[in-house]
């Protein structure tokens, strides 16, 4: 357990719960630098596979810490963006959002920053900045448009509006809203059904989506050379896969 997080680690999946519960998860700099090397080991580590993250109590995360600054909190540089997650752009494993609560600000970005979104029914969505004077400038005037397009996302950005999980599927960014108790399960049950398949084929396919979103040409896109779609090719799953198929059996996946 660290000071501002819990991890834990088993059958490749790693599950990081943010654990500020007295400040309904909001970040400082302290904190936001724990995740980030949470999420380094993450993405070291080759026996994991799928990370979910989710918060503490009744909420996801409250985003930027206010208090904090206000009390004169030191204010440093966050490389690695909200969560160790919204500034990192060379993370070709999935990470899941288990959003159990609030996910304003900071704490939506973190979530946007994750390639898939599993919401409690008591999830509540919003980019309030605005109110406050600020901007959401750890990604989110940059991810919500892509994810949703420029108009519901600016339905969001611009009023500071609260969305429902409901409604962020709706919209887009929300993969499936279930039951509070049972959130936790269903986000498992998503990160099992992704280490079923090859982790590698997880990872090339993770990577040439979001390059191609950044390429404005699809015979671009398909014509690039890709390092995870090599090391995919290249690896022993990749004999391995189809040897499993012929053979009627369940592939013993390695990763490598």
């Amino acid at each position: 357990m660290g000071e501002f997080c819990q991890v834990e680690k088993a059958d490749h999946i790693m599950t990081v719960t943010i654990n500020r519960p007295d400040r309904l998860n909001a970040l400082h700099p302290p904190g936001n630098a724990e995740l980030g090397d949470v999420f380094d080991e993450f993405a070291a580590d080759d026996d994991l596979w799928v990370a979910i993250i989710t918060g503490a109590g009744r909420g996801f995360s409250a985003g930027n810490d206010l208090r904090y600054q206000a009390e004169g909190g030191e204010r440093v540089p966050m490389p690695r963006g909200f969560g160790g997650l919204t500034s990192r752009f060379d993370m070709h494993k999935p990470v899941i959002a288990a959003v159990n609560g609030v996910a304003m600000g900071g704490g939506f970005e973190i979530a946007l920053a994750c390639d898939l979104i599993i919401a409690s029914d008591q999830a509540k969505f919003a980019l309030p900045e605005p109110k406050v004077g600020l901007a959401a400038l750890a990604g989110g005037l940059n991810r919500l448009p892509r994810q949703i397009g420029p108009k519901r996302a600016l339905g969001m950005i611009l009023t500071g509006r609260h969305v429902s999980a409901e409604e962020g599927v709706q919209l887009g960014f929300v993969n499936e809203v279930v039951p509070h108790d049972e959130l936790m399960d269903v986000a498992m049950n998503w990160a099992q059904q992704i280490i079923a398949c090859a982790p590698l084929s997880i990872r090339a396919s993770k990577d040439v989506v979001y390059k191609s979103l950044d390429s404005a040409s699809l015979q671009d896109a398909m014509e690039a050379k890709y390092d995870s779609v090599h090391a995919m090719v290249n690896s022993a799953d990749f004999i391995e896969g189809p040897k499993a198929f012929a053979e009627k059996r369940a592939p013993n996946w390695q990763g490598k």
